[in-house]
């Protein structure tokens, strides 16, 4: 593959990110639609590992949290079995347990309520490199089947029906020294990921969210890396209120905890 420069990275994929945020603030703010604003911390860990050079697992839980980090936003726990197409594909199926608390001044359950969700997931990952420029764009279909309470007298909930969603993530990095993030290497990466729902029970979110992330990070060696900066989160909710559309504007903290096993270095 011919090396391009650095500046044509920078005009096709870098500031596509940062494009994304200005668009979607500035298509889902109007005045016909209801603005909930929080301060949200995520903390979070995602682990890796590498049975063989096609197979592997993954794991992760993350800590999602109002005002900065005191109360509950939301508690999710994934697992995947990875499966390496080629050095630059990745595919992955798996499974998530997410539980959503009532966070903000309007919550999305319209209850009130907390509420489950499980979810079914396949995705795909494909990454290359331009010049000294790391780039991914993520593919994931969801099945996810979220807790509903048919009245509001339920401690529990009673209907789990089934929301489908496509999301897309695009995400860049570079490294602060060198011409590669490896060992004792910091870097700083930048991503955007927008998530559309569809079919049946798609309700008034076809849009449903939009994330955009800018990040620090430092790999210490293969093993391990950490991650952490600004969290940039746009929801709309799935339901109206006085006949009008809610959007949550969430901002704030991320951490990202990365560990990788490969046992299959070790075998």
């Amino acid at each position: 593959m011919l090396k391009k420069p650095l500046s044509y990275f920078l005009k096709r994929h870098f500031l596509y990110a940062v494009f994304m945020l200005f668009f979607v603030n500035t298509t889902f703010s109007q005045n016909t639609r209801i603005s909930n604003h929080n301060t949200i911390g995520w903390y979070n860990y995602f682990g890796t590992l590498k049975l063989n050079s096609k197979w592997g697992i993954h794991s992760e839980y993350q800590w999602r949290r109002n005002h900065l980090i005191t109360d509950w936003q939301q508690s999710l726990l994934r697992l995947g079995v990875n499966y390496q197409l080629n050095p630059k594909v990745q595919l992955r199926v798996g499974y998530g347990w997410i539980e959503t608390f009532p966070y903000g001044e309007i919550p999305i359950n319209g209850m009130g309520k907390d509420f489950t969700e499980h979810r079914i997931f396949e995705m795909v990952t494909i990454t290359d490199k331009v010049s000294i420029v790391d780039l991914s764009h993520r593919f994931m279909l969801e099945q996810r089947f979220v807790g509903r309470y048919s009245t509001i007298n339920l401690t529990k909930e009673d209907e789990f029906p089934l929301l489908n969603r496509l999301r897309y993530m695009f995400r860049c990095q570079v490294p602060l020294k060198g011409t590669e993030v490896k060992d004792k290497t910091p870097y700083v990466a930048i991503y955007n990921e927008l998530f559309v729902g569809f079919g049946e029970n798609v309700n008034e979110n076809i849009f449903d969210q939009n994330r955009l992330g800018m990040l620090l990070g430092y790999r210490f060696n293969s093993s391990v890396r950490i991650e952490a900066g600004y969290l940039n989160q746009i929801v709309q909710l799935g339901r109206e209120v006085n006949n009008r559309n809610v959007f949550q504007y969430n901002n704030g903290l991320i951490l990202n905890a990365n560990f990788n096993i490969d046992l299959s270095k070790q075998n």
